[in-house]
């Protein structure tokens, strides 16, 4: 009897031990019928149309004291061909296998805020990026955030014409801490160790975000720099290694319940440390939401982007976006999004196919694109 009361008592330990911590698996499959029409056609399936597919694990121990330790591991998939290769910074070589690439986080959090090390989307990133109606993918992706350069050819090593160069949206080797929110304001600092033998600023990356949400109002303002790379680009074999990129950006959105109103603006120049020539690239963003009965969602969205390479000609772009979702369940969604780019001067922006090849631009510098598909969150 004693032994048996013993055993309940150590079940019992057991159990409101497991209590205060807790292991959540989570993903998203996401994959659309596709189609280009251009100089030359292109259609298919793609991944992440609508919401990047993934599989992920998170999980938080309370440790008392109001102390909690938490950790992230993300990895992205390309659900249209069971393969890995998601989440991939542009500098980066990618591979079929899994990879935590999304993110892969430890941290510690309290009433001080959180503090995590690891490899996610920096701050700047997260303090305006949220405001592209799209999210960052699909057909409809505003291009005022590109990951590592803008104007890269799909499965290229070169960049297009007058492709510029930009700051990476994920970092790995990255102190981050996020703080408290302070009557609606809140600011999270990032620093990238470069981890370059003989140089600790080769590499480097230093970020910081603040954001301010309140009610129907929210704002969002970064400034980031990202220091020459320790590798070769993906797109050319000295596209990053030589130059520094600073850059800097606002948004913000007003929700008036009918309708919701979004906009933000980005600037970059990314300084070659050997010729002292400068790329430069602006991009303005406008869109708009509004609810579809209890079930829906339409949104539109305008980008301009202006842009010009070191001793190259500048050029512009107009891309244009209007989508639609309807969900099913509050797991899955369908939706459809269509898509048109125009380039002016010497541009060579093509509609954003998540790093598939296919399609080319008329000769009048324009595209047009429809996806259709289905969206399941687990």
């Amino acid at each position: 009897m004693k032994k048996s009361l013993i055993a309940l008592a150590a079940v019992a330990a057991s159990g409101a031990a497991f209590a205060q911590s807790s292991v959540t698996v989570f993903g998203v499959v996401d994959q659309a019928v596709s189609y280009v029409n251009g100089g030359e056609n292109w259609n298919g399936i793609n991944s992440g149309a609508n919401s990047t597919s993934r599989l992920g694990f998170r999980g938080v121990e309370d440790l008392g004291g109001g102390l909690k330790a938490n950790f992230w591991l993300e990895a992205g998939v390309l659900a249209d061909t069971g393969s890995g290769k998601s989440g991939y910074s542009a500098n980066e070589t990618s591979s079929d296998a899994l990879a935590f690439k999304r993110r892969s986080t430890i941290g510690l959090e309290g009433a001080f805020g959180e503090v995590r090390m690891g490899r996610e989307l920096t701050a700047a990133y997260n303090a305006t990026a949220r405001y592209d109606l799209f999210g960052s993918v699909g057909f409809g992706a505003s291009r005022v955030w590109n990951d590592g350069v803008l104007g890269v050819a799909a499965n290229s090593t070169t960049k297009t014409t007058n492709g510029v160069n930009l700051t990476t949206q994920r970092v790995g080797n990255m102190l981050t801490y996020v703080s408290p929110s302070f009557s609606g304001f809140k600011a999270a600092v990032n620093y990238g160790f470069g981890e370059a033998t003989g140089d600790n600023s080769k590499s480097r990356y230093i970020g910081t975000g603040l954001t301010y949400d309140n009610g129907p109002l929210s704002l969002g303002l970064s400034a980031e720099r990202q220091n020459t790379l320790n590798t070769a680009g993906a797109y050319s074999a000295t596209a990053q290694t030589t130059r520094d990129v600073t850059a800097w950006a606002l948004g913000g959105s007003y929700d008036l319940g009918v309708v919701k109103l979004l906009a933000a603006y980005r600037d970059s120049k990314a300084k070659d440390d050997v010729t002292g020539g400068k790329d430069k690239m602006k991009g303005a963003y406008i869109g708009l939401s509004a609810p579809v009965g209890a079930a829906g969602e339409v949104k539109v969205t305008y980008n301009r982007y202006e842009g010009q390479q070191f001793n190259a000609d500048k050029y512009k772009a107009d891309q244009f976006a209007l989508g639609y979702v309807h969900n099913l369940s509050k797991r899955t969604a369908v939706y459809g999004t269509y898509a048109y780019i125009k380039n002016k001067d010497d541009g060579a922006l093509a509609i954003n196919l998540n790093g598939t090849s296919g399609g080319t631009l008329k000769t009048n510098g324009s595209q047009h694109g429809l996806q259709v598909g289905v969206r399941h969150n687990f």
